[in-house]
């Protein structure tokens, strides 16, 4: 197993640059309606990308899935477009998967699966306390592609001090948990570069394992191109972040396969016991 990486950014160049790392999805971010206000004065990403920068981008990488986080369920205003008509607007535009943030109930998600129809694949983002306690009847609902867990927003709303307090209370295994028991892939929160973050990444990715997780997003920290604007270091940074990061999956899924083998020699070795 390799998780898929994903990397938010709007300039084609990034892109290309991510991609030709490893980065598996290009994540356009154009949730803004009512995020600055529940997230208040935190340092946390706000981008408000469009739908062009979703036809760039399409046009710009090759292989990688153009992933997009569209707004909260939302009826059109004078300011903006109904939830219906973005979705439409995404998938022209060439969305391969459609990212829904902000669940509150399991009929937000089921009108987002109306709304899709089968088109592209389906991502809801569970990042409520609202969602978590819906969260069985959601994953009922026919359509859904993947299931992704936002720490920082559900930190929020659960009044923690540090987003990765759901890793260690057993909040994210819990739904990780229900997602496998229903076949659903899932991933959760962020990783920095190795050895960075104020939890190391390192422990996060081997986390993802334990728990078969299958995607994560490359924090703002990975690279951050605000700051740093030589292509060149850009570059290098993915490249060397992304083989580091796949390096570790490797000693991870060593250890793994180990205990797979193991549990199928133990069956085995017991079955010849029981039959003889």
């Amino acid at each position: 197993m390799s998780i898929k990486l994903m990397y938010i950014t709007n300039k084609p160049e990034i892109a290309q640059i991510a991609e030709s790392s490893g980065v598996d999805r290009i994540f356009v971010d154009m949730e803004y309606i009512g995020k600055g206000e529940r997230q208040g004065g935190l340092d946390s990403v706000k981008n408000h990308h469009t739908v062009e920068d979703v036809r760039v981008l399409k046009q710009a990488v090759e292989s990688a899935e153009v992933l997009v986080r569209i707004n909260p369920m939302h009826e059109a205003t004078d300011e903006y477009g109904s939830s219906q008509q973005e979705i439409d607007d995404v998938i022209r535009a060439g969305a391969d998967i459609i990212m829904l943030p902000y669940i509150t109930s399991a009929q937000q998600v089921r009108d987002f699966l109306r709304f899709v129809g089968g088109r592209v694949k389906t991502m809801p983002l569970i990042e409520t306390p609202q969602a978590v306690e819906a969260i069985d009847e959601i994953l009922e609902l026919d359509g859904i592609d993947e299931i992704y867990i936002g720490l920082n927003d559900l930190s929020i709303g659960y009044k923690k001090k540090f987003m990765f307090e759901l890793l260690a209370d057993g909040t994210v295994e819990t739904l990780c948990l229900k997602c496998k028991l229903k076949g659903i892939p899932y991933g959760f929160g962020g990783v920095a570069s190795l050895g960075k973050g104020m939890l190391p990444s390192e422990y996060v990715i081997r986390e993802h394992y334990r728990l078969g997780s299958t995607c994560a997003i490359l924090s703002r920290s990975f690279c951050n191109v605000d700051k740093v604007s030589h292509i060149g270091i850009i570059s290098s940074t993915f490249i060397d972040g992304v083989k580091a990061i796949r390096e570790l999956e490797a000693e991870c899924e060593r250890r793994i396969s180990y205990f797979r083998q193991n549990e199928k020699e133990v069956a085995r070795r017991v079955r010849l016991i029981c039959e003889g």
